[in-house]
């Protein structure tokens, strides 16, 4: 019998092109809506049409930053749940020029594996798919 609850909507946004579409292809596996773009306007202009359940956004990156897109999507979202990632050192600068304690943003250090990333999204959707039980299933999800 086919499962009819609504898949919770991810929208993961990194400019590394090769890391947004992986997360993209690793969430819709195990469950989940999701959708990648490459730059802070784009994920605001997706958000807008998506109305994603949690975001997954890099904060390095070209124009517009991750933070600021996560802080101008919480606005107009608030319903939306935002993860901020990124392997950068000066990420801890921009997160605390940015005044993130106003924010309830998550922040994950790359690199970070897709269990926990997986992890920490099913915590936050709001109706998430059936949990993967094992390791292999994860490994399965990411062609391992």
């Amino acid at each position: 019998m086919p499962d009819l609850r609504p898949k919770p909507r991810v929208l993961i946004v990194d400019d590394e092109r090769i890391i947004a579409d992986t997360l993209a292809l690793i969430m819709r596996s195990l469950g989940f809506e999701s959708t990648a773009v490459y730059s802070g306007e784009a994920a605001l202009e997706a958000a807008e049409q998506l109305l994603p359940d949690v975001l997954i956004s890099d904060v390095i990156m070209g124009e517009m930053s991750g933070i600021e897109a996560a802080i101008c999507i919480s606005k107009t979202l608030p319903q939306c749940k935002i993860i901020l990632f990124s392997g950068q050192a000066a990420t801890s600068d921009l997160i605390s020029q940015a005044g993130l304690d106003v924010y309830r943003f998550e922040v994950l250090t790359k690199p970070v594996h897709p269990e926990v990333l997986v992890d920490r999204v099913r915590s936050l959707a709001p109706i998430a798919p059936d949990r993967v039980t094992c390791r292999a299933d994860y490994d399965s999800a990411i062609g391992y």
